[in-house]
């Protein structure tokens, strides 16, 4: 008889909530699909009832995306309107909804898509990289969500939950995976009650991957690139006397050792998007070193008291995280005054590293929610958060021997308050109003001091400081119509904030600007949305469509202008950015052996600021955008200003889909199964301006599983395949002095062996 695929997706990651999107295990021995809960608002509730974008990751679809050793980066596309990128690697994503996230490349980065772990925001972007294992769902909540998260966000927010223990229960699973690159990947969890009350929960994974990116400079000290041995685990102790009170523990922790980003030396034929003639992904020709550590720590304590007419709950959260990267900026070997070789000509060289010595997040939450069973809900909280951040940032000189030729520091205080509140009041059978706001505080004090200026910089040393404080008021007010049982009708407007943020990377300062410029401040972000859509599930339960439409207005984004020939990075506010699209989720239980998943949507962008200049084009690039003045190297000013007003914003495709099957063949003993998926995302621009050679060409990812399980449910053989086809793609680039860019990852092919117990 063929198992069950329910009992199969609960056995390898117990407690797992339903899956969504076709994307989890489907149940083949049932007529409909599986309900999905989400806690989108702090509460479980079924998905179709929840008035906002939203969309879920969980079960075997996060096996399959996970089998290849990728990194966080792999959830980009596989749901509407996200991207993930990185010019970091494994350690620093940034994520990117609806086209809103941040290109800022600085360790200090304000994200506006907020990423929350175990219900504990994590606010620097080096941990927002953490391993995805044992996890029970990833929320996708699209929009501002301005009333109920932790530090407020103006994008949306990404949310994971892992498995929690399970009191009198011992089970767990084991998976291995071996492939292309000499990659092994092994994943585990094993449950432990430790009494009657008291249960423990230990997840584990090691992932490791050869380097495959041989430097043919002869001379280069990093021999070899892209490998790494990246390591986490978690430890869980629930603790429930009595289902009135519950103390879940949670310790966490990384050692990331690898290699930085892999930069590429003049990739783009110039007047172009192509790569040269002759590029291979296999090989670049670099002088300066490569490498990367991260290690990071944490830890959190959920309780929770039910005292009847209300449950108050308690989050404490801690955050702690160091690493260090260094790589070749300038992407090759062969600088000016050096005989031409390798990727060609490099006016200067630039090797670059930064670290964080010193990070410590401090997170306190308390929320009061109502039990009441009547048609009003309610409830309320505050919000406490606190961050002290050490940046170092160090030049070298790879044709002078890799010595170290500039250093410069930044240290930032973060301290920030929130109180919120929110009611859901069911006005009829078929019509629910919600509603929230939330008071936010924010205050930063920030130093930046140079010790050691790099060659053909401004020769200042000394400090320079900024402190900024703001408050805001945001929230949203929502409505469902349920048309009857199985469809529902939503609307939304929101609102959302984001603090100012502060920069100061006083190695390159930007131009010709006097020191006490140097740290640039962006005033507060604050956006307006508007979405509004329909949740249905029809033909008998056997399919499910999710579908809106969504507007929305920025006033004061926070932008980075990264590039130009200084090399800085410098913060700016566009007046206004407008946003519009629409997003679809569709899962289709075709047959029982056969279920189909279909996501979508569609972006348009646009900067609004005709007052908004940049500079751009240090490398030499085709720029499209309208040019206000020319670079005049005899007054110091390598790079020509251009105007923005209408473009884009950076990292912002307007069409992402992700198509998605499993079709399944029972047997006598067990089920063979096949498992597809595709996504393909359109063009990007890399910048805020835009430039022929950096524009990224659309990219189309394919994966191919195939396995056999059997033994009631207890074993899982499959091979499996990523990049099935091989596509290489520019996801990223480098502007200062060649036209650099970074690729996506590879082919990979492999094979997995899973047991549950």
């Amino acid at each position: 008889m063929p198992v069950p695929s329910a009992r199969r997706s609960f056995i390898v990651h117990p407690l797992a909530l339903a899956a969504a999107l076709a994307l989890a295990a489907p149940a083949f021995a049932q007529q409909q699909l599986q309900v999905v809960t989400v806690t989108a608002e702090r509460r479980v509730e079924n998905i179709r009832d929840v008035p906002s974008s939203i969309s879920t990751l969980s079960g075997e679809a996060l096996d399959v995306l996970n089998s290849s050793g990728q990194d966080i980066r792999q959830l980009a596309g596989r749901v509407p309107s996200l991207n993930i990128e990185s010019s970091f690697g494994r350690a620093f994503p940034r994520f990117y909804i609806r086209g809103l996230g941040n290109t800022d490349f600085d360790l200090n980065a304000s994200q506006p898509v907020s990423l929350v772990f175990d219900e504990v925001v994590q606010e620097n972007p080096i941990l927002k990289g953490f391993p995805i294992f044992d996890i029970a769902q990833i929320e996708v909540l699209r929009g501002p969500q301005g009333t109920l998260f932790g530090r407020n966000t103006t994008a949306g927010v990404v949310k994971f939950e892992s498995v929690k223990p399970v009191l009198k229960k011992t089970e767990g699973y084991f998976s291995i995976g071996a492939g292309t690159f000499s990659s092994v990947n092994a994943e585990g969890a094993f449950n432990i009650p430790l009494s009657d009350v008291l249960a423990a929960r230990i997840s584990l994974q090691s992932q490791h991957r050869d380097d495959w990116v041989k430097n043919t400079y002869a001379a280069g000290p990093t021999k070899e690139m892209e490998g790494y041995d990246d390591t986490a685990g978690r430890v869980q102790f629930l603790y429930q006397p009595s289902k009135d009170f519950s103390a879940l523990f949670n310790v966490h922790g990384r050692k990331l050792d690898g290699t930085a980003r892999v930069f590429r030396a003049n990739i783009f034929k110039p007047g172009t998007n192509d790569f040269v003639d002759g590029f291979d992904p296999k090989k670049v020709s670099h002088d300066g070193k490569n490498e990367q550590d991260l290690t990071s720590d944490g830890a959190s304590l959920r309780l929770r008291w039910n005292l009847g007419a209300v449950t108050l709950h308690s989050i404490t959260g801690y955050e702690h995280v160091e690493v260090y990267s260094r790589g070749d900026i300038d992407g090759g070997f062969g600088a000016f005054f050096l005989p031409s070789s390798g990727p060609g000509f490099i006016p200067f060289d630039a090797e670059s590293a930064d670290g964080l010595p010193k990070h410590r997040q401090l997170s306190q939450e308390f929320r009061v929610e109502s039990n009441a069973s009547g048609p009003l809900k309610w409830q309320g909280g505050v919000y406490l958060f606190d961050e002290e951040i050490r940046i170092d940032s160090f030049n070298y000189s790879s044709i002078g021997g890799n010595a170290q030729n500039g250093y410069a520091t930044q240290n930032q205080e973060n301290r920030a308050w929130a109180v919120f509140g929110s009611v859901n009041f069911k006005v009829s059978d078929a019509l629910e109003l919600r509603g929230g706001l939330r008071y936010t505080k924010d205050k930063k004090d920030f130093v930046a001091e140079r010790f050691q200026a790099p060659p053909f910089t401004p020769e200042f040393t000394g400090r320079l400081t900024k402190e900024t404080s703001a408050s805001n008021v945001s929230g949203d007010l929502s409505a469902t119509y349920a048309l009857d049982k199985t469809t529902n009708l939503y609307g939304r407007v929101a609102t959302g904030f984001r603090a100012p943020s502060i920069q100061g990377r006083l190695l390159f300062p930007p131009g010709n600007a006097p020191a006490e410029k140097w740290v640039s401040v962006a005033d507060s972000e604050k956006v307006t949305s508007y979405e509004f859509g329909v949740k249905s599930d029809f033909l008998g339960g056997r399919a499910r469509i999710s579908a809106g439409l969504f507007h929305y207005t920025i006033k004061d984004q926070q932008v980075t202008a990264v590039g130009g020939a200084a090399n800085f990075n410098q913060l700016v506010n566009v007046e206004k950015t407008i946003g519009k699209g629409v997003e679809l989720d569709f899962k289709l239980l075709a047959t029982d052996n056969l279920l189909l998943g279909l996501s979508a949507s569609y972006n348009d962008t646009r900067i609004r600021d005709k007052n908004l200049f940049v500079d751009a084009c240090g490398s030499g690039c085709t720029i499209r955008d309208p040019i206000i003045a020319l670079a005049k190297p005899d007054e110091g000013k390598f790079s020509p200003t251009v105007a923005i007003d209408g473009n884009p914003l950076p990292q912002a495709p307007k069409t992402v889909v992700n198509l998605n099957a499993r079709f399944a063949m029972p047997t006598g003993n067990g089920e063979w199964y096949v498992y597809t998926d595709w996504s393909y995302r359109s063009k990007i621009n890399f910048f805020l301006y835009e430039a022929v050679e950096f524009t990224g060409k659309p990219l189309t990812e394919g994966g191919l599983r195939i396995g056999y399980i059997w033994g009631n449910g207890k074993y899982e053989a499959a091979v499996f395949g990523r990049n099935i086809t091989d596509q290489v793609r520019a996801v990223g680039g480098i502007d200062f002095n060649n036209l650099t860019g970074f690729i996506n990852d590879p082919r990979t092919w492999g094979a997995q062996f899973k047991m549950s117990f």
